[in-house]
């Protein structure tokens, strides 16, 4: 049951614009497993979590893939980087999530602010088409990567474009910014170029764009120019780095204070005080209240709902 009393594009908006709030704007997402289905039931499936739990903005999971290029099965070449085209996206499999994004935009429209998940062109190639091959081809054919990443990113673009001109009010951009997946050296030359060419594309276009910095031992002070209004990342790992050392670091918001990965493994007592503890952590301005990274799709509701509840008591 919905709160009442609250108006949720207020709050989000509040806490935007760098004010002092009296709780910050809490969301949780999981991955919903629908991706061999149809948009619409992703958008009600998406939907009824949203109000279920009342939350106070919804994060859209993304799980339709980037197309292989025809005629192969899997990116493990120099010759198949060079297949890699435009597309017009409308034609792609990404169709279904602008289904499901139109459904949403329609139902929140004046209610609540959602968002679209993206990810970066490098972790785009990676998980879409190159898998394994991802590490070899970047030793061997660097060029041929930087030059089928160019294209991943004009692609990438104009899905974005399409996704706030369907009513988004920003995108949700993960970036693969860790050690486990590149070297620094790797990262500055094959990931960050591209994800901020994405950024700058929808800078000013989506009024929440938010980047999420995605692994364990973070690249995190190579993303701190990203132009986005929020930094999304596991803060309370071990790794950090904390809500207030970036506060202190960028002029925009910060998203996170709960830790993804023990809402499947603590008793509801637990993480009521850890979630209480997060809202210390991020302070009264410029906080979202967030998972660092998506939460098992295992979890027990009675544990999101505690989350709820110790997340918008104002104090």
């Amino acid at each position: 049951m919905e709160r009442t009393g609250e108006n949720k594009i207020e709050l989000v908006d509040s806490v935007l614009r760098g004010e002092e709030t009296d709780r910050p704007p809490l969301s949780l997402w999981y991955h919903f497993g629908v991706q061999h289905g149809e948009g619409v039931r992703l958008a009600r499936l998406a939907l009824d979590s949203f109000h279920h739990y009342d939350f106070d903005f919804l994060k859209v999971m993304n799980d339709y893939f980037y197309p292989m290029p025809e005629g192969i099965d899997a990116v493990s070449t120099g010759e198949n980087l060079r297949r890699i085209t435009r597309f017009d996206v409308e034609r792609s499999p990404w169709r279904e999530q602008f289904r499901a994004l139109a459904v949403i935009a329609s139902e929140l429209k004046g209610k609540a602010y959602f968002l679209d998940t993206v990810f970066d062109p490098w972790h785009t190639l990676k998980r879409a088409l190159a898998g394994e091959h991802i590490g070899p081809l970047m030793e061997g054919e660097p060029d041929a990567v930087r030059d089928a990443l160019d294209v991943i990113t004009e692609n990438l673009i104009a899905y974005c474009l399409r996704s706030l001109d369907i009513g988004s009010a920003g995108i949700f951009l993960s970036v693969a910014a860790s050690r486990e997946f590149t070297t620094r050296e790797q990262f500055l030359r094959f990931v960050k170029p591209f994800a901020r060419r994405v950024l700058e594309a929808v800078s000013g276009r989506g009024r929440m764009n938010v980047v999420h910095i995605h692994g364990d031992d973070l690249y995190f002070d190579d993303c701190l120019d990203f132009p986005v209004a929020v930094f999304n990342w596991w803060d309370r790992g071990p790794a950090g780095p904390s809500l207030a050392f970036v506060k202190e670091r960028i002029a925009g918001c910060v998203m996170g204070g709960i830790d993804h990965k023990i809402v499947t493994r603590r008793t509801a007592p637990f993480l009521e005080n850890h979630v209480r503890e997060g809202k210390k952590l991020g302070g009264k301005d410029r906080f979202f209240l967030a998972n660092g990274c998506s939460i098992d799709a295992s979890v027990n509701p009675r544990m999101i709902r505690a989350i709820v509840e110790a997340a918008c008591t104002k104090k």
